[in-house]
């Protein structure tokens, strides 16, 4: 249920109004006010633009402005091989402290609400850029909702290991993990979903 209501009655123009005691989904708790004016961000971690695709359609589907987390050095396909054991990206999943450099461009992340997180699943967790992201930024007292890009997998490692970047007042939770294309009917019933 997004939101559990006290009572319903009709306004003077004979519509609906409800007053609430909260709304929840995924384990937060929005106010009335939080649940229908929320301000959205998505953002992402994209190195073949499979995120990337995703995240614009989610962004679409939520009403919410997009950032795209890029990396100071672009990543080149010999540094995405991930059958080559000394590739970047090999060398920086093996270390879980590596904090890859982001390009200048900041967000102001206080203006949001509600905070989308997108990127492929590397190795059974989130690449260690999304935690550089997380640790540069202030994210006390706001909801982040991941997605996830995957060949095959799930989520695996991806929140335990991104929780530890963020402050134990930041609410996260696994949202969704895209496994090839989906309609953009299907994005906006996923985000109406969060009751976010």
């Amino acid at each position: 249920m997004k939101c559990e209501f006290i009572e319903k009655s009709l306004d003077i123009y004979g519509k609906e109004s409800y007053n609430y005691i909260n709304c929840t989904k995924l384990n937060f708790a929005l106010s009335k006010e939080e649940f229908f004016m929320s301000k959205k961000l998505v953002s992402y971690f994209s190195a073949s633009g499979v995120t990337a695709d995703a995240a614009a359609k989610i962004a679409e589907a939520a009403g919410a402005e997009l950032y795209e987390i890029c990396p100071a050095v672009p990543y080149t396909t010999a540094d995405l091989n991930w059958q080559d054991p000394n590739s970047r990206s090999s060398l920086e999943m093996k270390d879980k402290s590596s904090r890859p450099a982001i390009a200048d461009n900041p967000v102001d992340i206080s203006q949001y609400d509600v905070i989308f997180l997108g990127f492929p699943v590397w190795w059974y967790t989130a690449p260690t850029i999304v935690n550089t992201f997380l640790e540069k930024y202030d994210f006390s007292g706001k909801t982040v909702i991941l997605f996830a890009t995957s060949g095959s997998s799930g989520f695996e490692n991806s929140l335990a290991d991104l929780e530890k970047s963020v402050s134990s007042s930041t609410v996260m939770k696994e949202g969704i993990v895209i496994h090839g294309k989906q309609d953009s009917g299907a994005w906006k019933k996923w985000v109406d979903s969060l009751g976010v």
